[in-house]
């Protein structure tokens, strides 16, 4: 398993990203409403970590369940 960690400085949130189940599907990208995804090389990256509301959106559109949030 290759994860990707992003944690918030300012908030204590954490989001892992399993880069070898993302598979680039976008879904994550396009439900997140404060657009802290992106896609980067065909992964999903967590760019603005800080601007997430912690509505878990992300992990529940994520097909694969390539996405973990301490939140949720």
């Amino acid at each position: 398993m290759v994860t990707k960690s992003y944690e918030s400085q300012t908030k204590g949130v954490k989001i892992d990203v399993d880069q070898e189940l993302c598979k680039g599907l976008n879904d994550c990208v396009e439900v997140c409403p404060v657009d802290v995804f992106d896609l980067i090389d065909g992964k999903a990256v967590a760019s603005r970590i800080d601007d997430c509301i912690e509505c878990c959106q992300c992990v529940d559109a994520c097909p694969e369940g390539a996405i973990k949030h301490s939140s949720c």
